[in-house]
């Protein structure tokens, strides 16, 4: 490549257009604007909040974009829009498919399937998981069924009836904040605790690696797998905070 050709885009990346990004009250929240101009999700909705904490770590994220590798930004650079957008476009309109999506996750949770017999791993589980477990069952009183191996369980109907309507409860930024964490931890539970309880994105987070780190406390770090757990901490960081501003509204 000679002096005067640029370096390509890299995959999926816009360039940045702006100079400055920054907080406009509204009516209703707070907008975030680039050089005086709203900002506009896929569908033209305006990213506007109703939390000036959050819609100042909005525009942080939109002020720090595309100032490195060469002027060009992309989604994972902007997560938390990513969580506003989702709640501004996405689930408005489509509330029962994200809650079918959520709920698949039930039965074949993570926390439900266990090492079977008394080795370290599965002991480090009952540390582990069952507390959380316990919380979603004192807390949301239903019953959740567990399993030693892979063979698929079902919950009971009772509980699927009570998480259903958990979930129809929560309001779009909770669900929002969800459709991010449980994929994240592979565990609805576990993102009910991020969301309803005193869990830390760390504690959890630590919580749904436990197998990657055990295996590699036995041979050795892999920094492919340390890469995911940091990626995957990153994700349910990002989705705690977004919440933790969004509720200093």
């Amino acid at each position: 490549m000679t002096g005067s050709e640029k370096a390509p885009a890299p995959a999926g990346a816009r360039k940045r257009f702006w100079k400055q990004a920054s907080v406009v009250p509204e009516q209703d929240g707070f907008a975030v604007q680039l050089d005086g101009r709203p900002v506009r999700l896929p569908e033209r909705t305006v990213l506007a909040v109703p939390s000036r904490p959050l819609a100042e770590a909005l525009a942080a994220e939109w002020q720090a974009a595309g100032l490195t590798v060469g002027g060009y930004f992309r989604p994972e650079d902007l997560p938390m829009t990513r969580i506003a957008g989702s709640m501004l476009e996405r689930i408005p309109g489509a509330r029962a498919g994200v809650i079918d999506s959520l709920l698949a996750y039930a039965s074949s949770d993570l926390l439900c399937y266990r090492e079977a017999g008394n080795s370290r791993l599965a002991r480090r589980q009952r540390e582990l998981w069952s507390p959380w477990l316990d919380w979603c069952q004192d807390t949301f009183g239903m019953a959740l069924r567990t399993t030693e191996g892979v063979m698929p369980i079902t919950q009971p109907d009772a509980t699927m009836r009570t998480l259903r309507a958990l979930l129809e409860s929560l309001p779009d930024a909770e669900l929002a904040v969800l459709g991010v964490a449980v994929p994240a931890l592979g565990s609805l539970y576990l993102g009910l605790v991020l969301v309803k309880g005193p869990g830390t994105p760390e504690e959890l987070v630590a919580c749904a690696t436990l197998d990657e780190r055990e295996q590699m406390a036995i041979w050795g770090e892999d920094t492919d797998v340390t890469d995911r757990i940091a990626m995957r901490l990153r994700d349910v960081a990002d989705a705690a905070l977004f919440l933790e501003l969004l509720r200093k509204a």
